[in-house]
């Protein structure tokens, strides 16, 4: 049964971490879930985000990674919604 579960942490910037009010997120997930999934859970819980959706990029333990990216137990994923001056 453990290995059905992984545990990540979801650091949150900008636009997700004023929708949150948090800068990060511990998530249990199903194992092989990808970033995307993981992006795709969060625009469910904030709709608000969903104009971000095409323009987050993503990280996992400081790299840039695609959105098909399998995540691994422990792993350190980042959203990172476009930055605007102002």
């Amino acid at each position: 049964m453990s290995n059905s579960s992984i545990t990540v942490t979801v650091k949150l910037f900008a636009a997700y971490q004023e929708a949150y009010g948090l800068s990060e997120l511990k998530l249990e997930l199903p194992a092989q879930t990808s970033v995307k999934e993981v992006l795709d859970r969060l625009l469910q819980e904030r709709p608000e985000l969903q104009k971000w959706r095409d323009r987050t990029r993503f990280g996992v333990n400081l790299q840039f990674v695609t959105g098909d990216t399998p995540l691994q137990n422990g792993d350190e994923v980042v959203m990172i919604p476009p930055v605007s001056g102002g």
